[in-house]
């Protein structure tokens, strides 16, 4: 009886060390897949993002990204905009809306999305004050949201230019017209 309940013990012992084993390989695999990867700064921005109705009538100044996921230009300037997004904190809005999602459809057209990354840049009130499309530098848009914040001209950038309602041609006013969609980049 004694060398069964060594057997028995010994089997007992065996299965214990598997279950540890198993739940560490499981606790180790989940780490590797899900645990250990960093959220990127677009998902970040996204995820913190005040919707935009909200943004624009806080009484701060606003900077609205038009992006999309898979928009390389957009996840090359997206450290940058999270840098921004951190530096003005409580001071400046940064709103992200992604082209791709039907809800923001709306915003879109009004804006007239064409290309992306479009930053739209808004007034403490609401008012858009500019819009700028491509790809910002850290430094670039460190100027524009301490523009932003302090009321101040936009800066001239390439790409930068202001907003009017109307376009006059012939000193007729006609509204802006756009083909492009902004998934074309412009």
């Amino acid at each position: 009886m004694t060398g069964n309940s060594a057997s028995t013990s010994l089997s007992t012992l065996q299965k214990a060390v598997l279950l540890i084993s198993a739940l560490v390989l499981a606790v180790v695999l989940f780490l590797l897949r899900n645990g250990l990867s960093v959220e990127s700064p677009m998902d970040q921005l996204a995820r913190r993002s005040l919707p935009p109705e909200i943004a624009l009538s806080n009484q701060k100044p606003t900077m609205l990204e038009f992006y999309a996921d898979w928009c390389e230009a957009c996840r090359e300037m997206a450290p940058a905009m999270l840098e921004t997004e951190r530096r003005t904190s409580g001071q400046l809005d940064v709103v992200l809306v992604n082209i791709d999602n039907p809800q923001w459809q709306d915003l879109i057209d009004r804006y007239e999305v064409n290309g992306i990354p479009q930053l739209n840049l808004f007034a403490a009130d609401g008012q858009l004050r500019g819009r700028s499309l491509g790809v910002r530098t850290p430094e670039q848009l460190a100027a524009l949201s301490t523009a932003l914040i302090n009321g101040t001209p936009l800066p001239k950038f390439a790409g930068i230019g202001t907003i009017s309602a109307l376009d006059s041609v012939d000193g007729i006013a006609t509204a802006p017209t756009s083909s492009a969609g902004p998934r074309s980049h412009g």
